[in-house]
């Protein structure tokens, strides 16, 4: 498509000199471009169409990078990046060693704080704006967060802290959940342009001044003109919430016309005390999709959330293909989505729990089928652990579906609800491993470690799908522990959906493959990784035995006595960190237990690990067969050596 502006728009300040007619040239340009170029490439679409006017009237009013921008979240932030700069590299958004497809503060001076998470951006630009006052500065501060991320706890507890310090603050609900409805109507924009008019403001507070200076009355009068302004306000706007946590609110207003909001920014942006601004907006706004049976066209802002690639244009600047093996199966999710259901129809008491994330976890087939015994509690994940310990304390049993990096965010109401008291909450923590191109604020890197050191807690990873079934059932016989199940955005390698679950005793292994030379214990799909090694090693007369451990907490014991003595190397390998995972677990059995050989933990490092496919960063750290099988060869010995005792 031919572009007019932004090739030529290196920074926000570019665009403040544009005309009014430019301006909004400028938002159809960028909504066609970001359609264009999202759909050839993949990426978050739908969150910034509804964005553009609201961005480009924010850099427009603001002058960032001096003035700060907090976006929550950050996948709504692409037209952010074509305004600040990124232009060039767009098209190498989510892709390896590309730009991230969220906000990151080392890719941008414009990139204030990075989030991959929800409801942080107010929290965070309160500290802002109280660094603002310690250091005396001078400038504005505004966090952009949506109606979805309002669910989460810490926003709320950001207004009111917020709203109790009082210092200029800006925040911004994007509110994508209905559409343009009456409220954004004649009488509610009129309201909006009175109340945030300076000169109304003005005034305002030369009322309040004066009514200080009554010598008799004064708290009456004062009190009287607060309920007059309080009694308007709940008339005509739904702000009162915000108004009784001390935020001026403003609101709602139209976030698709670029007028009334570059108006209603300009008006606003200088009130000393903490604001709130109420903006409309349509999530996916000029994606249009056809609905084939009906042959109507309709926005499907759920389906354009994230879209992938549609194959005609590569636009990856590395490329690495590495071959795993055994990557037919259906994906984790999915056995979980179909296990969900098949779990529920065998026992009345299973419900399943899910924080805004029922499409991401699989659970779209259990909500329809069992709809009364599915609750989604939103951005919430603290609330939706502490609300499974109570449903577990009376007999229910409570499936917690939670991708791995967003359970981090309940760290202690696993604790204190769940592990404490003894509950049977079972944990599917989807993404544990690598997650792809979400990048390191999604990379579920810490589960094995942040689970593995809570007492009273089971820690298991299935190789298969297959095995998933099996902790699921074992997992539901458990009636006195909270138990863990972690597993990977990839291929579940292997599923039958009509396969009979087995009962596994808990903290037992599995040899998967008999061997002399050395141990390879292997922690869920990585067992099939440990086997491509065992073959490629096998042709340099290298004899591996590769275990399934399948529990991380408790270790089977037995085989590790066992193995202390019959093998003089032994490698562990697992897709989590190697601080505090399972190559250290096995590391203090092995040094408690005076283990004397060659042994080696492979993981992911102790650093941020970066966006990319699954396969691209494996083959980066070493963790695709052929880099294993190279570590192997390079740091254990292979001499024939007498046993340890």
């Amino acid at each position: 498509m031919q572009l007019k502006f932004l090739p030529n728009i290196n920074a926000p300040e570019d665009i403040r000199g544009f005309s009014n007619q430019e301006l909004h040239e400028l938002c159809d340009e960028i909504r066609n471009y970001t359609i264009n170029t999202i759909t050839e490439i993949g990426g978050h679409l739908a969150p910034t169409l509804g964005v553009i006017e609201l961005t480009v009237a924010l850099h427009y009013i603001y002058k960032t990078p001096r003035d700060k921008l907090i976006w929550d979240v950050g996948h709504q932030g692409y037209a952010h990046k074509l305004l600040t700069g990124r232009f060039k590299d767009f098209t190498t958004i989510r892709k390896f060693r590309g730009l991230s497809g969220f906000l990151k503060r080392s890719e941008s001076e414009y990139d204030v704080i990075g989030a991959g998470h929800a409801s942080t951006s107010i929290s965070a630009a309160l500290g802002i704006t109280e660094a603002r006052y310690q250091t005396n500065g001078n400038y504005r501060v505004a966090a952009i967060i949506g109606d979805g991320s309002m669910t989460g706890g810490l926003a709320f507890e950001g207004i009111n802290n917020a709203g109790h310090i009082g210092r200029q603050l800006l925040v911004i609900l994007n509110d994508n959940e209905m559409s343009i409805s009456p409220n954004v109507g004649a009488i509610s924009t009129y309201f909006t342009r009175l109340i945030s008019n300076p000169l109304y403001n003005r005034i305002r507070n030369e009322i309040w001044e004066l009514t200080g200076m009554i010598p008799l009355g004064k708290t009456k009068t004062r009190n009287f003109i607060r309920k007059i302004d309080e009694s308007l306000k709940s008339l005509i706007v739904p702000g009162m919430l915000f108004h009784e946590l001390g935020f001026r609110y403003f609101g709602p207003i139209n976030g698709h016309d670029l007028d009334e909001v570059i108006h209603t920014l300009d008006n606003i942006k200088d009130i000393k005390t903490p604001v709130l601004l109420h903006v409309i907006t349509k999530k996916g706004k000029g994606m249009v999709t056809v609905d084939n049976k009906k042959g109507e066209y309709h926005d499907d802002a759920v389906k354009y959330h994230a879209v992938k690639p549609n194959g005609k244009k590569e636009a990856r600047p590395y490329k690495i293909e590495p071959k795993f093996p055994n990557q037919s199966g259906p994906i984790f999710q999915d056995v979980f989505g179909k296990l969900s259901c098949e779990v529920a129809r065998n026992r009345e008491d299973i419900v399943c729990i899910t924080a805004a994330m029922r499409e991401g976890t699989g659970l779209v087939p259990y909500s329809k089928e069992f709809p009364n015994r599915y609750y989604d509690v939103g951005i919430a994940e603290g609330h939706g652990i502490t609300f499974a310990a109570g449903l577990a304390s009376e007999g229910i049993r409570p499936i917690a579906a939670i991708y791995s990096t967003f359970l981090q965010r309940a760290y202690d109401h696993i604790i204190h609800d769940c592990a404490i008291q003894n509950l049977p909450v079972i944990f599917c923590m989807d993404r544990s491993g690598i997650a792809g191109e979400d990048g390191p604020t999604h990379h579920g890197a810490l589960d094995l470690a942040y689970m593995r050191c809570i007492q009273n807690m089971i820690v298991t990873a299935p190789k298969s799908g297959n095995e998933f079934r099996h902790l699921l059932y074992t997992a539901l016989n458990i009636k006195d522990q909270p138990f863990s199940i972690r597993y990977p955005k990839a291929s579940s390698v292997e599923f039958d959906e009509n396969g009979q679950a087995e009962l596994i005793p808990i903290g037992s292994w599995e040899i998967e493959q008999h061997g002399s030379d050395v141990a390879i214990l292997a922690v869920g799909p990585m067992v099939y990784s440990a086997l491509d090694v065992s073959k490629q090693l096998n042709a340099s007369d290298i004899s591996c035995e590769v275990v399934n451990c399948r529990f991380i907490k408790p270790m089977d014991e037995a085989y590790l006595r066992s193995m202390k003595n019959n093998f003089s190397n032994i490698i562990t390998i697992e897709e989590g960190t190697v601080i505090g995972g399972f190559g250290d677990g096995v590391a203090s059995w092995l040094l408690e237990n005076g283990y004397s050989g060659q042994f080696q933990k492979l993981g992911l490092p102790d650093s941020f690990v970066e966006h990319g496919t699954r396969d691209q960063i494996l083959s980066m750290i070493g963790l695709d067969p052929s880099g294993i099988a190279t570590t192997i060869q390079k740091s254990v010995r292979f001499k024939k050596e007498p046993a340890f005792s």
